[in-house]
């Protein structure tokens, strides 16, 4: 029987370590050949233009040294770059894997997962398939601020405009302590637990394009 082609990966994952198991992994394992871990989103960027190393499919870890896997399909799909890739997630998030699947990833893995889901995943992306866990296709457009009404959408706003409280409750006309109800409220519709990490989600979802309220 002929033998096939081993089947090249490129690991980019910011832990040493990380990479260092799964390049053990994959040498152990006949139908696949390490060929370089990189630990930065621009590295394998570069790797992708460049052609070198020559790699059939990739496994990009979701956080990298420099940028998350969002930023570096985003980045590849504004340089008109496709490479076949596996996004390898340690959250156990589904809204990055949706975000994900909006940016076109044709793999994803949870790092948890047993390894032969990993194998199989980087065997069906290499051939030209995508591969993902379940998700409702019908939610995939969903995000936090989809969820949000106008008035819920227009108080992040101003909080990422840097607004205080205080300015927020003598622009509107409240008191703070209601400004305060109306942040925590907001907060939880949103998933996150401060003003902080609620101005960040606005950043990264106002990246993809403009949203709407939900009423």
């Amino acid at each position: 029987m002929a033998q096939h082609k081993k089947l090249n990966v490129l690991i980019a994952e910011r832990n040493p370590l990380v990479i260092s198991a799964l390049r053990d992994m994959i040498s152990r394992d006949e139908r696949f050949a390490f060929v370089e871990g990189v630990q930065s989103g621009d590295a394998f960027i570069r790797a992708v233009a460049s052609a070198e190393p020559a790699f059939d499919v990739a496994i990009v870890a979701w956080k990298l040294s420099d940028m998350d896997a969002s930023e570096v399909l985003t980045e590849l799909q504004r340089r008109q770059l496709t490479a076949r890739m596996v996004i390898f997630s340690n959250d156990h998030d589904v809204g990055i894997l949706k975000q994900c699947v909006r940016l076109g990833v044709q793999g994803f893995c949870y790092q948890f997962d047993d390894p032969c889901i990993l194998f199989d995943t980087l065997l069906a992306v290499a051939n030209g398939r995508i591969c993902i866990p379940y998700i409702d296709v019908a939610k995939i457009n969903e995000t936090p601020l989809s969820r949000l009404t106008t008035r819920e959408l227009e108080l992040l706003g101003v909080l990422a405009d840097g607004w205080t409280n205080l300015q927020i409750a003598t622009r509107t006309g409240i008191s703070e302590n209601t400004v305060k109800y109306h942040l925590k409220n907001l907060y939880d519709k949103l998933g996150v637990r401060n003003r902080a990490m609620a101005v960040a989600l606005y950043a990264s979802e106002r990246k993809r394009g403009p949203q709407t309220g939900t009423r």
